[in-house]
Formats: structure tokens, sequence, C-alpha cells
């Protein structure tokens, strides 16, 4: 299932006219996404995957399909996630707060947030990739989420973060609801992802309905030497 090579069936399709490389591996333009996958964990796949990057280059990838790179890489991180599919199409709440859209005019503070709350890879382009929306206390953006991969008729809930100084108020159940209900009213079918140690937001998932559908490895490594 697509679903279970998420980087490259996203690169390979919805958002191939954004894909750096070719038939065998495929990359986000590094302002856009570090995210980066394979056809297949052959060896042929992971030598063209390491030929889209240069010395000090990042990249993260995760699914069944994570390769295993050459002794030109160091490896940053290497997690699990949980990808997790609400198939119910019945709406989520949405909560009595004020939302707004984001635009590339909020990039600065909305890279504060993650800067501050590490909800995953984001950058300076990556609200190009779906719609983006937060909330702001007293000006000041405090939480937000959005969209990134969409493979087929999924569509991926990616970005969800909240300053500490205003968690506990369900600023993320509220975000998140709005954000799922838009994909169902588009005839979509939301997903995302999560490390398998965030009991808390797995939690937060599941109580508006995501059910684990797999588990898979995460890579996040950076070039160290030329080939």
């Amino acid at each position: 299932m697509e679903l279970d090579n998420p980087v490259w069936s996203c690169l390979a399709t919805r958002h191939a006219h954004l894909a750096e490389g070719r038939e065998f591996a495929r990359r986000y333009p590094p302002d856009v996404s570090p995210l980066a996958g394979v056809l297949s964990p052959a060896p042929a796949h992971v030598a063209a995957l390491e030929a889209l990057f240069d010395v000090g280059d990042e990249f993260a990838t995760a699914g069944k399909f994570v390769p295993k790179l050459s002794s030109d890489w160091q490896s940053l991180l290497e997690a699990h996630l949980v990808q997790m599919v609400r198939s119910d199409s019945a709406p989520a709440p949405e909560g009595d707060v004020e939302v707004t859209p984001l635009k590339a005019e909020d990039i600065g503070e909305m890279l504060a947030l993650v800067e501050l709350t590490r909800p995953g890879p984001f950058r300076v382009r990556t609200v190009e990739l779906g719609t983006f929306i937060g909330i702001r206390d007293e000006g000041r953006l405090v939480a937000m989420t959005g969209e990134r991969m969409w493979i087929g008729d999924y569509r991926e809930i990616s970005a969800v973060c909240t300053h500490p100084d205003v968690q506990g108020r369900g600023y993320a159940r509220a975000l998140i609801g709005r954000t799922l209900n838009r994909i169902i009213r588009a005839g979509q079918i939301p997903f995302l992802h999560a490390e398998s140690s965030n009991v808390r937001a797995i939690a937060l998932y599941q109580a508006l309905g995501f059910v684990v559908r797999a588990e898979y490895p995460l890579l996040f490594a950076r070039r160290t030497k030329a080939p």
C-alpha cells in the first residue's frame, strides 16, 4: 500500500512537481522539507538517494523502506513512528476558540514555535504544502497545525504544536479537529504520524478517532563525506 512508503509515494504522485530526483529516489527541495524517499531498499535505489545530497546536507525518511546508508553518513536520529488513520467521516469537535489562517508572512513566528516545541521537520516553505492554521494569544502565535504529505485520497496532518505557556487549553485538539474536518469535507482521509514514545500525543489522536495503522522506523541523517 502507498502508505507503507509514504514519502516516496507522495513525491512520486501528488507532490511530483516539487520533487528533486528521478525514478529510484526523490527529495523535497531543502527549504520545503528535509524529507526524502526511495522506491525500494535495493542498493541501486539507495545509491540514487545518496547522490541527491552534498556533504553537510541532512534528510529524514520513514516507512517500510528506510534505507541502510553508506559510511559517508552520520545518523542523527533513529526512532519509530506510528502511522495513524481516521477512516471515520464523522466530524470532530472544533472547540470554542478563534483560529486564523497562516501564510508565508507568518513563517518567522511559525519557525520560532517549531524551534521551541519540536513537532518534527519544518522549513521556510513548508507552508506551501497545504493549509496551515493557528491560534494567537494577545497577538502571539501560540499553537498551529497544517497539512504536509498527500497520498492518493490520504491527507496528512502535521506540525501540531502548542507553546508551553498555553498547554492544557485544548488548542491542539481544536486545531486538529478543524483540519481533519476540512480534509473530510474535501472527500479525503486524514492521517498523521507520531513518535511511538509520544504517548500523550497518541492518546489525543485516538480520542479524536485516529487508529494506529502501522509502526515504522524513522531515520534522520547527515552526509559527512563525499563518495
